[in-house]
């Protein structure tokens, strides 16, 4: 009793430190996450260059981020001119959309979208039938006596003022002010984690450094985890383990090269098709591809947006842009660069990103898909294999990456 009473303890105290501390567990993991790839570029480097796997895996990771920087540097003033162009744009585009919006606020997508505010005359209260009654109402809401005034001669005339008795209706929200509230709430609640400059520092810092050694020694990691098992389990948990890092360093190289062709792809298709801000909205499209389902929906968004400053068909022609390149990306990108990978169902990676999200914010959201692919594999060889005893597929190339 006092071993089962001290182990739900533990479990509890490490279900609060998770808790307590979720953006750091979160931010290691995406270390932990970046060093597998790491660890895989090294080994691929060593047959070819006889250098240490430290000196490696820190050329790699240093490298790759002097790559991003570099990048952004070289494009900097096309970024900047057309950022600040697509700050200037986007608030029209979304004016212009409600104004379209408004013409058709009888249909059904205008009252959709605009909540049922169909105009500012509908919510005016009926003026008072009984002048004398009025007054006094007007009265009774602004906590004053009854006493002659200038409302006596109104009412002698069988006139009265009415603003008194009826408050101002309110104002129907602007589809503009409605989107920045809710992007004011979601900005609080998703990326309350970049309140501070120093805490992105410190997270950025901490995924680099944890991929540098991570990548530079994994067997370290791997032989202390194995000590973590019975000696009789340790087997088993080894090659749970290393399913595990295969499914989530084929997922990531997968993710990263899909961000690079999405964002080249998005850029050239809206510059032939003429939108304002092209080159910083297919940048955000390939950086949202990071986030599988729900990435490409929000990319999307601002690019319609910017359709509409031209004409309603262009934003037309930019949403069947989007989903063609994403049925392409779904259909022909993905199955090859995912062969042999992790199968993930879209229904269940959505209900993930959706339980992420809502209990961790946007570092759940970005955890989500790797750590629903790494349960699964968990999943399939703990329970269905060894305990249901089906003979179910993890990985078809596990003994070649192993």
């Amino acid at each position: 009793m006092l071993r089962a009473a001290a182990a739900v303890i533990g479990f509890y105290l490490a279900i609060r430190l998770i808790w307590v501390a979720q953006s750091v567990f979160l931010t290691a993991f995406l270390g932990v996450l970046f060093g597998l790839a790491v660890s895989a570029g090294v080994d691929w480097l060593r047959t070819r260059i006889r250098l240490p796997r430290g000196v490696l895996a820190a050329l790699i990771v240093l490298g790759s981020a002097g790559l991003i920087v570099g990048f952004f540097v070289i494009s900097g003033p096309v970024l900047a001119e057309q950022s600040r162009e697509l700050r200037t744009k986007l608030p029209e585009a979304i004016d212009k959309i409600d104004t379209w919006l408004q013409a058709r606020q009888s249909g059904f997508l205008g009252s959709v979208v605009r909540g049922g505010q169909t105009g500012s005359t509908s919510t005016a209260a009926p003026p008072a039938t009984d002048p004398r009654a009025a007054a006094d109402t007007g009265r009774a809401i602004l906590g004053g006596a009854r006493q002659p005034g200038p409302d006596s001669a109104l009412r002698a005339a069988g006139q009265t003022d009415t603003t008194l008795a009826t408050p101002s209706a309110p104002q129907p929200q602007t589809l503009r002010e409605r989107i920045l509230g809710q992007l004011t709430n979601l900005t609080r609640y998703f990326f309350g984690f970049v309140s501070s400059t120093i805490s992105v520092v410190a997270g950025l810092v901490l995924i680099l450094v944890l991929s540098i050694y991570i990548g530079a020694d994994p067997d370290t990691y791997h032989d202390g985890l194995m000590k973590l098992f019975p000696r009789p389990w340790r087997n088993r948990a080894g090659e749970v383990l290393t399913a595990i890092s295969v499914a989530l360093r084929k997922w990531l190289v997968t993710q990263l090269i899909a961000m690079v062709v999405i964002g080249i792809v998005t850029t050239v298709t809206l510059l032939a098709l003429g939108v304002n801000g092209a080159v910083p909205l297919g940048v955000i499209a390939g950086m949202l591809e990071f986030i599988p389902t729900v990435g490409p929906i929000l990319s999307a968004v601002p690019a319609v947006a910017m359709g509409f400053v031209d004409s309603p068909e262009k934003a037309l022609a930019v949403m069947i842009a989007y989903i063609v390149i994403q049925q392409m990306e779904n259909y022909l990108l993905i199955p090859f660069l995912m062969r042999e990978g992790v199968d993930l169902p879209p229904a269940l990676t959505i209900i993930a990103q959706a339980l992420m999200a809502l209990i961790f914010g946007f570092l759940g959201l970005l955890c989500a898909v790797p750590l629903l692919a790494a349960s699964m594999v968990a999943v399939k060889m703990l329970y269905v294999q060894d305990v249901v005893g089906e003979p179910v597929e993890v990985l078809e190339d596990l003994d070649d990456d192993d």
